[in-house]
């Protein structure tokens, strides 16, 4: 090979390296920008997941905060409603406390005064408490549903059962105007006689035993 072919041979050599640099170069500042994008990633990913507990944290403070206003409102409520219709002085109170990442709430009915004085809800008075309470949840959490996908309907089936007579039209009056006020619509089923509901209903259906279809339904007001 003389030596003009050895210098085209070097000069080839040459351009071919010199290709592969930049080939190589390229190839090195895509991947040195790449480590940058996924270390920037990563360093956002991490200050997320240190952020999280706390902003959780915050969440569930907040939750807390919000939902307490909320029920010390129901207890109100619910105070009001005893002393509407018993016509004594008690309270209403929640124990609060959290078990599992729940919040879990406790029901109580302590006398003004007495403090100290911790009474059953499902035993108290007979069962009237426990009457009064579980319809007036019930108004409140209807209340608190979206009207778009759920009717402002209410069925209260014997909720008066442990109520005295002489509390009925209380009972009834109260819950009715709660209702009305909240624009709900309740259908009442109860033992007792037609006349203690004559001030509050709007309409009174009553049951009547019949030999031939052993019941019929009569309207009353």
């Amino acid at each position: 090979m003389s030596l003009s072919e050895e210098l085209k041979e070097l000069r080839r050599a040459r351009r071919q390296a010199e290709n592969r640099l930049h080939r190589l170069s390229a190839l090195g500042e895509q991947l040195h920008a790449e480590h940058g994008r996924v270390r920037r990633s990563l360093d956002e990913v991490r200050g997320f997941l240190d952020l999280a507990p706390r902003a959780r944290d915050t969440l569930e403070e907040l939750s807390t905060t919000l939902f307490g206003r909320i029920l010390d409102e129901v207890e109100a409520n619910l105070t009001h409603a005893i002393r509407e219709i018993l016509g004594q002085d008690r309270v209403v109170v929640t124990e609060r406390e959290v078990k599992s990442n729940r919040l879990q709430i406790h029901f109580m009915i302590r006398n003004q005064g007495r403090e100290d004085e911790i009474e059953d809800i499902m035993t108290g008075q007979g069962g009237s408490v426990c009457n009064i309470l579980s319809v007036g949840l019930r108004l409140i959490a209807l209340s608190q549903l979206p009207r778009e996908s759920h009717r402002p309907f209410l069925v209260l089936d014997e909720q008066d059962c442990w109520l005295k007579p002489g509390l009925i039209p209380k009972f009834m009056k109260l819950i009715q105007e709660i209702a009305a006020r909240l624009e709900l619509q309740l259908l009442v089923i109860s033992h007792h006689p037609l006349d203690l509901f004559a001030g509050s209903a709007d309409r009174i259906f009553e049951l009547v035993p019949d030999r031939e279809a052993g019941a019929r339904i009569e309207r009353v007001k």
